[in-house]
């Protein structure tokens, strides 16, 4: 008797309905392995399976595989920063300047009026200089990448005087005092943990002193009995000294959050009206676009960034200027910028976000609408809340419903609260809907 006659063929396995559709997530190559390795597992155990069950052990091998490659997800987390599921999602514009300079040849690093070579970061330092007030701006890959220019070309074998309770630790577990020692410098540390003052900085001044920094605290408050030295403060100190003042922003908002009902944040256009020498922070946080470390400030000081060779290592592709100009352009106003994805989800109002929740309760009456909050993320405003509406999922098993999620072909990642699997709506797209509702329909059934 032949026990293997049940066992189907490779071909069949690869064109069945729940194995094909993975060949544009891992490829033909992976799939036939995927396909090979299940038809050796059956044929070990001398088993007598049908197809159908064949394939889904199939199509479980290739979901395992296609979970550890970079893939698209829906974000039902309520974090509209989600620095874990990529921070802020990019405009449809920007994509499509990025698209516009990719397919073909682009003048990156051509001067078309002059016909001659030149500068590929002119495009983005005329927007950035448009937007902030400063005088000239160079963008490298990341914020840590644009402080450790920073330091590396003003105070490499100098000193560099931060306040003790700036001394943040990122994302990681990158610290900005291991930053400075990489680059060379020498990290002085002034006030105590709740209060830093000017005389504090101006009493650890020595002929060594290279840099006054201020750097964002991310992820983390100080409040109660606190002070702080100013940007302003800490300018005219430098001015006074001839020493450079540096401020690591970190998030990058150039606008008053309280616009959209958060706490302000501290804008790149504050830090250079206090007369900061340079200003740094990212490109993927609350300025929306991709991910860049952007310095902005005197022409003086950004020439000599410029001048460093370290810049050659550090800086970005047409695809990434492309994206940021375009995403730099959307700030130009109010109403241009909530094609910004960030800004759109913060404008959202509650009332909007609960008509939406309708469809999902039309196709699940199990369902229920509850007010929530969701949070900025991405080291930003960490005490910061905004009112949301969720779709509540109640199961008496909350965590296996949110993995099931997690495993569907578009991946949804939800948050279990008190028992059951919220879908935040805010920072699921209103293009997602029929996504989720349609998974929640396979996983009800």
């Amino acid at each position: 008797m032949n026990v293997f006659r049940g066992v189907p063929a490779v071909h069949t396995l690869l064109e069945h309905p729940s194995v094909a559709p993975y060949e544009s997530l891992v490829g033909r190559d992976a799939l036939r392995a995927a396909v090979s390795a299940e038809l050796d597992r059956v044929r070990l155990r001398r088993a007598d399976e049908p197809p159908e069950l064949v394939a889904q052990h199939v199509a479980e091998r290739l979901e395992a595989l296609a979970a550890r490659s970079l893939r698209s997800v829906i974000n039902a987390t309520g974090t509209l920063l989600h620095t874990n599921l990529g921070r802020a999602p990019l405009a449809h514009e920007a994509f499509a300047a990025a698209r516009a300079v990719s397919e073909g040849y682009s003048n990156l690093e051509y001067d078309l009026l002059a016909g001659e070579r030149g500068s590929r970061y002119e495009r983005a330092s005329a927007i950035l200089c448009d937007l902030t007030g400063a005088q000239d701006a160079v963008v490298v890959n990341n914020c840590a990448a644009a402080v450790l220019l920073i330091v590396d070309t003003f105070a490499r074998g100098g000193e560099v005087i931060v306040a003790r309770n700036q001394l943040v630790e990122i994302g990681g577990g990158f610290r900005l005092p291991d930053v400075l020692a990489r680059s060379g410098a020498r990290l002085v540390e002034v006030g105590s943990t709740n209060k830093v003052y000017v005389r504090d900085v101006e009493a650890a001044l020595s002929p060594r002193t290279a840099l006054l920094m201020r750097s964002h605290r991310s992820n983390f408050t100080i409040e109660g009995f606190v002070h702080d030295v100013g940007g302003g403060e800490l300018a005219q100190l430098g001015a006074r000294v001839g020493v450079p003042v540096v401020e690591d922003l970190g998030s990058g908002a150039l606008v008053d959050l309280r616009e959209y009902g958060l706490p302000h944040e501290r804008t790149v256009q504050e830090a250079i009206r206090d007369g900061v020498g340079l200003v740094a922070f990212s490109g993927d946080k609350l300025l929306g676009g991709p991910q860049a470390g952007i310095i902005v400030g005197s022409r003086a000081l950004v020439a000599r960034l410029r001048s460093n060779p370290l810049v050659r290592a550090l800086r970005v592709d047409k695809v990434t200027l492309a994206l940021l100009a375009q995403t730099l352009h959307l700030h130009r106003s109010a109403q241009t910028r909530t094609a910004i994805p960030f800004y759109r989800m913060l404008a959202a109002t509650t009332d909007e976000l609960r008509e939406r929740a309708r469809s999902y309760l039309l196709a699940h009456p199990g369902a229920s609408a509850v007010a929530c909050e969701s949070t900025v993320g991405g080291g930003t405003l960490p005490h910061a809340r905004v009112p949301s509406i969720a779709v509540a999922l109640a199961t008496p098993f909350p965590d296996a419903l949110a993995e099931a999620l997690r495993r569907e072909r578009v991946p949804i990642v939800a948050r279990v609260t008190d028992g059951a699997v919220l879908l935040d709506l805010r920072t699921i797209a209103p293009s997602e809907d029929h996504l989720v509702v349609a998974a929640i329909a396979r996983l009800d059934a």
